[in-house]
């Protein structure tokens, strides 16, 4: 079998088995029950929720993020292998949202991190949600959710915009 006949069913097979781990870090944890409960049935799609990041493959960012929490959703991102990808929910990974004058909010999340899919609104709804899902989906089947390839590809320079944000100097602070 050749190599792209092979990563066509890879992507196929990866799509119809995606494993989430949710960081709930403002209201967007709110819409996510819905999601997974009857009414919209996200594991219907092959999606489910995880306890761990080395069982993940999908990392959901739901609200807003603070320089604290951004180093801990970088740590999370890390241990998760690849392929993986990440979903943003609301206006506050985008932007900053309702916090966009806070010293201590993240602006936008894509500086730290690829995000592979943005679901925008304040909150958005379960219907966007499970809009997002399936754009992941289509992405992954058609090759172009590849955002960890391109961590890889640019880790120095996402390095050092997670260092400036946590308030490293260069060559100060390097083992906090």
């Amino acid at each position: 079998m050749r190599y792209e006949e092979w990563n066509k069913i890879s992507r196929i097979a990866s799509r119809k088995s995606l494993w989430m781990l949710h960081f709930c870090t403002g209201c967007g944890a709110v819409e996510l029950p819905p999601v997974m409960t009857s009414r919209y049935d996200m594991e219907r799609f092959g999606m489910g929720p995880m306890a761990t990041p080395r069982q993940a493959d999908v990392l959901l960012i739901t609200g807003y993020l603070t320089v604290k929490t951004l180093k801990r959703v970088v740590n999370v991102y890390e241990q998760m292998q690849s392929p993986k990808y990440v979903i943003s929910f609301g206006s506050c990974p985008i932007n900053g949202g309702m916090y966009w004058d806070s010293y201590n909010t993240v602006k936008r999340l894509d500086r730290y991190l690829p995000v592979d899919v943005y679901v925008g609104g304040c909150m958005p709804r379960p219907e966007g949600v499970m809009n997002a899902f399936l754009e992941l989906m289509k992405l992954i089947d058609e090759g172009k959710a590849r955002g960890w390839e391109k961590y890889q590809k640019y880790y120095e320079q996402y390095k050092r915009n997670q260092k400036m944000a946590f308030g490293f100097e260069r060559g100060k602070n390097e083992g906090d």
